[in-house]
């Protein structure tokens, strides 16, 4: 079984992750633009979220409905990448893409059978360069 503060680092990486992605449209385009990175951090954190969220599920602490809407967040990343979607990743499109409202929908579902709301602070980070 993992350690206690293995378990409270995966939890705040999926409890920041989904509460980036679930803010409203105009919170993340704020929250990218204040830290200089790329829309494509979201989903970029996001991916670690995920992968550190598999143990928790394992262990039986995040429900099977969760994980099912974090694969679907997961599968629309995946749909919106590549070459011929850049235009997905822009800040626009944080406020236009309907890839991105059905993102937030999901992550708002997720977050509200994971601790019953969805709408936190945006998580802080440190920009490394």
């Amino acid at each position: 079984m993992a350690s206690t503060d293995d378990d409270s680092f995966r939890w705040r990486l999926l409890f920041e992750s989904l509460t980036a992605l679930s803010a409203e449209s105009s919170r993340q385009r704020a929250w990218v633009e204040e830290h200089g990175v790329a829309a494509d951090e979201l989903a970029l954190d996001f991916d670690h979220a995920l992968r550190t969220a598999a143990p928790l599920a394992e262990e039986g602490r995040v429900e099977v409905t969760v994980m099912a809407r974090l694969r679907a967040i997961d599968a629309l990343f995946t749909e919106m990448s590549g070459r011929k979607n850049a235009d997905r990743w822009t800040l626009e499109a944080l406020e236009t893409d309907s890839g991105w409202s059905e993102v937030r929908a999901l992550a708002r579902q997720a977050m509200l059978e994971l601790i019953g709301a969805w709408d936190h602070l945006m998580p802080k980070i440190d920009v490394i360069r």
